[in-house]
């Protein structure tokens, strides 16, 4: 209880915890279904002035209250698919057990009932939400979250660990509807063990005002929620592991996850160098509000860890959550990690139309350190007021070294060949505050919401860099003609600060039909400085004014959105019709030592608000979403000066440039049979962009004037870059089916998906050093590339999973992608990748264990086609009272052949390969203990936390 105590108080000043005095007063019941069907995994509550206990009924429909304190008491029941159910009754007197007598729950109607046939995976279909009850998942002892999640009709988990639903990717995961560790993905998947789970939920989620008014605008993320089974509220369950291997391999990590009625504490620890992460801080929680907008200025440093390269990794996160009562709540969260990074890579480029090749050679070494703490507070004032607050701090320190060698060819000829170093360090520190209110005003649906947000960030790069290139004579290409040596030390201050607020007010019309109206404010500023100086190779200044400049640049983007809509619900239809305006305003000035440009743009849309829903029938649904959002320039792109880090490479921003604005579409179809193990789930997405920012790209050999200097040399080809708002329709489509069939008690089960996807971008491009954006409008000299890239997307799997002790899945992944494009010469090879694999598990033994994992990838189209035949495989003994311990020997691709190729195609081709972890061997030692009081030993035994994979 000490240790308890003391965790919260660090995250929410003080808390108290009751102990309970001890009765010996038994309560007892049984439920059932108006058919007399048993009805297990439901939450039962236990309810009496002093306190409140949880339970659910087992597989019998039996549930059961041990020490009971109270005379009187009233039993409250929810299970998915029935009405709720409450109820007060008294202990008869002078009687210490008491049989509850049998309460049948009334089903809800257009409910999709739950799966009864045994063997088949739960799965209920409720609108936006699809929920997988984990009965009867044939999951070996030691299974974690990621291992259920698997098993999962229209799941798929990656190599890397990252998990997509529907086809669309998970981005956030929440516990008992909370978030945990900010809602880090991997976090939860890959620690949460698998047994105290009930069941999973993927959300379409559109956010916190969704979630309380039913009021669905926007877009929506999708969202995993896990449930943890209300009979694992007290007891904990920890893991310790120690390793190493070959390489210099290493990993030691550590996880205590403590449930003592209404507290959760969950402590997290890490130390590898297998590309093993512990915490995503690309993301911070969502909050009550999240930011909205570019965000200009806001550190990150993307992924932490990654799967490319080789990191060490360091890391450690407390997560704490506390009930005070059913109506205040507390939780939140503290992650600290440190990655180390080093990547080599190897590209050949192409610069479309203009015969000219690069073959560039990188290593690159990051060095990242995080903090993010993040706190949530919830209170439901009455039963018709509620109010969160949400507070969130983030810190990044981040340091890059980065040595590339350059050699490019123009029309085959030898043009240079240069080396590039720089040492990038940055700190970012940012901090969050977001409430809402919600006001329930009346029990017919009148209803209040508000929300806000302020959000400030602040990041300081600072930039060491060397260019060191030597230009050849396509005349003479055995000895090069001249030699550039520049070094620019540059300091940028980026600032930026979000502000909004929204209200909404709904208004009932009818019992099945609501008007809202509602009005959002959002504004981001940003307040910038960007100053650079150049030395030559003996350090004496330079005086280029392309590579010496002071600019600051101050502006400001601001939207007010006014909309109404009509809504409307019955048993088969849902749908909210309406429109909103919105006008935006983009206004600032820039300035640089000799020069000051103001920024005014002004701009008005009308967005449609639409959103339908149909219910086929029970197991069947439809729905379409539209929503709509501007965008405004980034920092490079709407600064007019030239911003220069060596005298080849120029970015010149428009001052004039529009806010993008972008509609978003999407469409998701859920059907089948799920009593007898058939599903099917279809998505259709696409996006259209007006005022898209697109790129100008101009690229020429430099021609001295000899005229004015006959010692003048040329510095080689040049590139500059500036920005347009296009006016033809930049737009992307992507689509998504799976299909699947579970037989004989999901013994064998088959899967097969697959979907289309086309993107159609734009961007510009010329050879014409005279080239130029005609008063920010019109570009002239470039030539304007329509690129078109559609991709070919299937797969087809099968399992034989006969019980926990046995398990084979073989499959194969297709992929086909065309490329094609209007800029002149192009003629880029159509690619593809054919992934056959198999992964499989044995018990030799009870406690014995075999497992494998095969791949092979066969590629053409690519420059270099490399296929590698990746083989993973372990073998593990478990030992000790419950198989407490664990001794784990792995062997990481065997035929070391592990790569990573890329095809990245624009106004330019390029293929790329990077390094990924390669062959090692290793041996661990694991030991898991897990308690959990009223549960039966044996129904627990040596289910802990499965081994962190490495990324592949």
């Amino acid at each position: 209880m000490r240790f308890y105590r003391a965790l919260i108080a660090v995250f929410f000043l003080s808390v108290s915890l009751s102990s309970f005095a001890q009765s010996p007063k038994v309560v007892q019941g049984l439920l059932r279904d108006s058919l007399s069907r048993i009805i297990s995994g439901a939450t039962v509550q236990l309810i009496s002035a002093t306190d409140t206990v949880s339970t659910s009924s087992s597989a019998g429909g039996i549930y059961t209250f041990n020490n009971v304190n109270a005379d009187n008491f009233k039993i409250k029941i929810a299970s998915i698919g029935f009405q709720p159910f409450e109820k007060e009754y008294a202990f008869p007197a002078g009687q210490t057990k008491m049989m509850v007598p049998t309460i049948e729950l009334n089903a809800i109607p257009n409910m999709i009932e739950e799966v009864v046939v045994s063997g088949v995976v739960t799965i209920q279909v409720k609108g936006d939400t699809v929920e997988y009850a984990m009965d009867n998942l044939k999951l070996r002892q030691g299974a974690v979250a990621e291992d259920a999640l698997k098993k999962l009709q229209g799941v798929d988990v990656d190599k890397d660990g990252n998990v997509t639903a529907q086809g669309e990717q998970i981005t956030r995961v929440r516990i008992n509807g909370k978030d945990f560790f900010g809602g880090d993905v991997k976090t939860a998947t890959q620690n949460l063990p698998a047994d105290i789970i009930q069941k999973m939920q993927v959300v379409d989620d559109f956010g916190d005002m969704a979630n309380l008014t039913g009021n669905k605008s926007g877009e929506s993320t999708k969202v995993l929620n896990i449930q943890i089974d209300p009979k694992y509220n007290n007891g904990y369950a920890t893991t310790v592991r120690v390793g190493g291997g070959t390489q210099d391999r290493y990993q030691t990590t550590a996880m205590f996850m403590g449930f003592k009625e209404k507290t959760q504490v969950s402590v997290l620890g890490n130390l590898n160098n297998m590309n093993a992460p512990l915490f995503d801080f690309n993301a911070i929680g969502g909050g009550a509000r999240g930011r909205q907008g570019g965000g200009g200025g806001r550190g990150g440093g993307g992924m932490f860890g990654g799967s490319e390269g080789i990191t060490n990794t360091g890391s450690i996160g407390l997560n704490v959550r506390h009930d005070f009562s059913d109506k205040l709540k507390t939780y939140g969260s503290y992650s600290y990690g440190r990655d180390d990074n080093n990547t080599l890579s190897n590209a050949f480029t192409e610069y479309i139309g203009q015969n000219l090749t690069q073959g560039d050679t990188t290593d690159n070494n990051s060095i990242r350190g995080s903090h993010r703490f993040e706190g949530n507070l919830e209170w439901n004032i009455t039963d018709k007021d509620y109010i969160k607050i949400t507070p969130q701090i983030g810190f990044n320190d981040n340091r890059t070294n980065n040595w590339g060698n350059s050699i490019l060819f123009n029309n085959e000829n030898l043009d240079y060949e240069q080396i590039q170093t720089s040492d990038n360090s940055s700190t970012s520190p940012r901090y969050n505050f977001s409430g809402l209110y919600n006001r329930r005003l009346n029990d017919k649906g009148r209803n209040l919401f508000f929300n806000f947000n302020y959000d400030n960030a602040s990041t300081t790069n600072e930039y060491d860099q060397i260019l060191d290139r030597e230009i050849y004579d396509p005349a003479n290409q055995n000895t090069p003609i001249s030699e550039i040596y520049e070094r620019t030390i540059r300091e940028a201050l980026n600032k930026s600060w979000n502000a909004g607020a929204s209200v909404s007010y709904l208004e009932p019309l009818s019992e099945k039909s609501k008007l809202e109206l509602a009005y959002d404010y959002n504004t981001n500023d940003y307040d910038n400085s960007d100053k650079q100086g150049a030395r030559d190779a003996n350090d004496n200044p330079l005086a280029d004014p392309k590579l010496n400049f002071d600019y600051n640049y101050d502006y400001g983007f601001t939207t007010h959105r006014f909309g109404a809509s009509y809504m409307f619900e019955n048993e088969k239809v849902k749908y909210s019709l309406g429109a909103a305006v919105q006008p935006s305003v983009l206004k600032g000035s820039a300035k640089s030592l000799t020069d000051a440009v103001n920024i005014d743009r002004s701009n008005f849309n009308i967005i449609p608000i639409a959103r339908f829903e149909y219910k086929f029938s029970r197991q069947s649904n439809i729905t379409f979403n539209y929503s709509g959002r501007s965008n405004e320039p980034g920092i490079s792109q709407i600064l007019p000066f030239e911003v220069s880090t060596n005298r080849t490479t120029t970015t010149l921003g428009n001052p004039n440039l529009d806010p993008e604005f972008r509609h978003s579409m999407n469409v998701r179809f859920r059907t089948g049979d799920f009593q007898k193990g058939k599903s099917f789930f279809a998505m259709l997405r696409s996006e259209i962009t007006q005022d898209k920012i697109v790129s100008l790209n101009k690229r020429y050999r430099d021609t001295p004037d000899l005229g004015a200097d006959p010692n003048a040399i040329s510095s080689g080809i040049i590139q500059e870059v500036g920005y347009i708002n296009e006016s033809d329709p930049v737009y992307n489509i992507n689509s998504f089916y799976h299909w699947s069939r579970s037989l004989k008690e999901k013994t064998y089960n088959i899967m097969y998906g697959g979907g289309v996807s086309y993107a159609r971008t734009v961007s510009y491009l010329t050879d014409d050093q005279n080239a130029s954006l005609q008063n920010n409008v019109n570009a002239l000299g470039f030539d304007k590339g329509v690129n078109n890239n559609t991709t070919l997307t299937q797969m087809l799997f099968f399992r034989y999973n006969p019980s926990e002790n046995f398990e084979i899945n073989p499959g194969v992944r297709y992929n086909y992608t065309w490329t094609s494009s209007t800029l002149p010469a192009f003629a880029a090879a159509n690619t593809q990748k054919i992934i056959p694999n198999v992964i499989g598990s044995v018990n030799l033994t009870p406690t014995t264990i075999f497992g494998a994992d095969l791949s092979k990838e066969f590629n053409t189209g690519f420059r270099t086609n490399a296929n590698p035949f990746i083989i993973n495989s372990y073998i593990e003994q478990r030992f000790l009272r419950d198989q407490r311990a664990t001794i784990r020997f792995q062997a990481f691709d065997l035929l070391n052949q592990q790569t990573n190729i890329n095809r990245t195609v624009g106004e330019i081709l390029r293929d790329s390969q990077t390094n990924r972890l390669a062959r090692y061997f290793m041996l661990t030692f694991t030991f898991k203990l897990q308690k959990f009081s009223g549960i039966n030993p044996m129904q627990n035994q040596g289910q802990f936390p499965g081994h962190m994979r490495p990324r592949m």
